[in-house]
């Protein structure tokens, strides 16, 4: 019989430096550094800030050198949010995994909502990272609002539904947040996960916090506050016998 795999996982709700990449990146390494994670994931947009109007990021942009230190220091894996732009025009909000090695776009933003539309493009499909053998299905806030995403993601055979988001502050979102962590974890027999912004994020004054996890069976297993730098981990498994 094989033993359970198990990956420690952190999720972060960093301050945020309204359009700045450099001094998010900073950011972003220390909390890298004081995760003890192998694996961490950020909010949606988060390198930014979330405004519409933020500059597209490429993975090579040298703003992201102290993420690939930090990665290549703890030997870890983050997952972090920016607008990206392809050859052909197209610009997304997307998720880049950020390694020791450097940085690539490894998910699109499928679900796009309200004034999105107006300048990015809709991802095409879903997609799954596998790190340290735990199979991570992707999701940038809206998401993890819509269940056929969450189907077609689990379709894919994944451990851990990863969603990185924005919520707004007061507790009609909270119970909203944590509704659709739950339904996803309980439907699809999944943990989820979930990084999400807390304190300013772009044109968003205040957001929610409460990033964390959620068991397979749907109950929270362990959530931050509402503070920004916030930084919460656990081992997550998978039973491969």
């Amino acid at each position: 019989m094989t033993a359970p795999l198990t990956v420690a996982v952190a999720v972060a709700q960093p301050d945020c430096v309204h359009l700045d990449v450099a001094a998010n990146a900073v950011i972003h390494a220390e909390a890298i550094g004081r995760s003890g994670a192998r694996l961490v994931v950020f909010p949606e947009l988060s390198l930014t800030g979330y405004d519409l109007a933020a500059p597209a990021v490429s993975p090579g942009d040298p703003r992201l050198g102290p993420v690939v230190t930090a990665c290549r220091e703890a030997r870890a894996t983050a997952l972090v949010g920016a607008p990206v732009g392809d050859a052909d025009g197209r610009e997304y909000i997307a998720t880049l995994a950020v390694t020791g090695e450097g940085a690539s776009v490894v998910y699109r933003k499928m679900w796009l909502h309200g004034e999105e539309v107006n300048r990015f493009t809709p991802g095409e499909k879903p997609e799954v990272l596998v790190v340290d053998g735990l199979r991570l299905g992707l999701a940038v806030c809206y998401d993890a609002a819509v269940p056929e995403h969450a189907a077609a993601t689990a379709a894919l055979g994944i451990d851990v539904y990863a969603a990185s988001t924005l919520y707004g502050p007061g507790p009609g979102q909270a119970a909203r947040r944590d509704g659709h962590m739950g339904r996803v974890a309980r439907d699809h027999g999944v943990w989820a996960v979930l990084a999400t912004s807390a304190g300013p994020s772009g044109v968003y004054a205040l957001t929610s916090g409460g990033s964390g996890f959620w068991a397979p069976d749907g109950t929270p297993a362990l959530q931050a506050g509402q503070e920004p730098g916030a930084v919460v981990s656990t081992a997550l498994g998978a039973d491969r016998s």
